[in-house]
């Protein structure tokens, strides 16, 4: 095969793999505010067909560790709107191509505790068990128009964060001459955003910036290094410092 019949066919084996469907969430992280039981969330479609997206989602409960085990819960089904925690309505969306939708989740029960949840948006091929709201003929031209080429469907993750309803914020920070600490004595998580770790001499010699959950109970710390320079925005819901 020439170089020219090469070029060619990576063009359109790389044209087709771009083809269909291509989401974005926004922002991966998420918070419920104590005062609030709904959050809109938004998914895009950049691609040049409609995306068909499941919701799916997740509740996440951490061990002495800081693991994480997640469990499923059903967004779908008769018991899936009386039932305790995040549901997402409606769990199924169709997002045209270059448009959006958006699904609000819902939290249903207690808000004595902080409670995190996984939500994942995944793009498929509609089947009839999915509970697309389209006609055979429909789904049967959209699986047509899927086969044609290579397409590759994406999905994407969010943590979502649902706040107590009695939210209380106690961050602690002890700046010592070697190590540097933030605990969390709220009963809510607190985020260290934009963190920064950087040279005094060259200010172009920084290590990649971070964020930095720091949950109930819990602390982040790291040991200061000579000659470098730590910068972050404490977020407490709506209120945010700079240290």
């Amino acid at each position: 095969m020439n170089r020219w019949l090469s070029a060619l066919v990576l063009g359109v084996c790389s044209s087709l793999a771009h083809a269909g469907p291509s989401i974005n969430i926004g922002s991966v992280y998420d918070y419920m505010d104590g005062d609030k039981s709904t959050y809109l969330k938004r998914v895009f479609n950049g691609g040049d067909s409609t995306a068909f997206v499941r919701v799916s989602i997740f509740e996440m409960t951490f061990d002495e560790k800081g693991e994480a085990t997640e469990t499923p819960l059903d967004t779908q089904g008769a018991g899936a709107s009386e039932r305790k925690g995040l549901v997402a309505s409606p769990a199924r969306l169709i997002v045209p191509a270059k448009g959006m939708q958006a699904t609000r989740l819902l939290y249903i029960g207690d808000r004595d505790r902080e409670r995190y949840y996984r939500v994942r948006f995944v793009p498929v091929v509609p089947e009839k068990a999915d509970q697309f709201n389209v006609s055979d003929a429909e789904r049967d031209a959209y699986k047509q128009s899927m086969s044609a080429g290579v397409n590759i469907l994406t999905g994407y993750g969010a943590i979502f964060f649902v706040r107590p309803e009695n939210t209380r914020f106690d961050t602690k920070i002890q700046n010592g001459p070697t190590e540097y600490r933030v605990e969390n004595a709220g009963n809510s998580t607190v985020v260290l955003d934009d963190f920064k770790d950087c040279s005094i001499k060259k200010e172009s010699d920084c290590h990649a910036t971070k964020k930095h959950h720091v949950r109930p109970g819990e602390s982040f710390s790291f040991t200061k290094e000579a000659g470098r320079v730590y910068r972050f925005h404490l977020v407490e819901a709506k209120r945010q410092e700079t240290y």
